[in-house]
């Protein structure tokens, strides 16, 4: 990490009531769990650790996707960027969403050229990686691709992935840039923190 981790226990690290309210709805999201190294790092700035546990919160928590949609998209998202923090994070909800080892395995390769279509993945699933890829790669995105994205989404459900693209792309470059969770020494995301 390029920053130190703020320490949220120190009573001197928070001092208005403002930021100790931000700090407590920070811990209500991410209970049971104890606050992450992305809230450690985003505390030093606490109006924008409220933002972005509001933003995110509603990415993560309150939109209609399903989970495999939602943990695709930001795995690709994780590879493509080389954010390995996210990565770490994501994968397993992928899994637990329904990917498939062999759906997992496929979307940690940075380029999938010439395997999309594969039945490792259904078609709405192919869509969204494709989707991702181009918002991620290109930021515009092609006609072709968009249309596929829609013959399997309803316009409330393309706002959605589409925010989910654009909200991780987002988080991953904030992790990568700041090294958060230690994580950019990884080559890929199944390779240890070793060089």
């Amino acid at each position: 990490m390029r920053l130190p981790y703020i320490d949220a226990a120190d009573p001197e690290a928070f001092t208005t009531p403002e930021d100790h309210a931000i700090v407590a709805r920070v811990r209500a999201r991410r209970a049971p769990r104890p606050l992450q190294p992305l809230d450690l790092t985003l505390l030093h700035s606490p109006a924008v650790a409220d933002g972005w546990n509001s933003f995110l919160g509603a990415i993560r928590t309150k939109t209609s996707l399903p989970d495999d949609v939602r943990e695709v998209a930001i795995c690709r998202v994780a590879v493509i960027n080389q954010a390995w923090y996210e990565w770490a994070h994501h994968a397993p909800l992928a899994k637990a969403g329904g990917v498939s080892d062999e759906g997992m395995v496929l979307l940690e390769q940075p380029d999938l050229g010439g395997k999309n279509g594969s039945e490792v993945l259904s078609k709405k699933l192919w869509a969204v990686v494709d989707y991702t890829d181009a918002m991620t790669r290109d930021v515009a995105v092609k006609d072709n691709v968009f249309e596929k994205l829609r013959e399997h989404f309803s316009e409330q459900e393309v706002v959605e992935v589409t925010a989910t693209v654009a909200a991780y792309n987002c988080v991953s470059r904030f992790l990568v840039a700041l090294d958060v969770g230690e994580k950019n020494a990884w080559r890929s995301p199944g390779v240890s923190n070793s060089k």
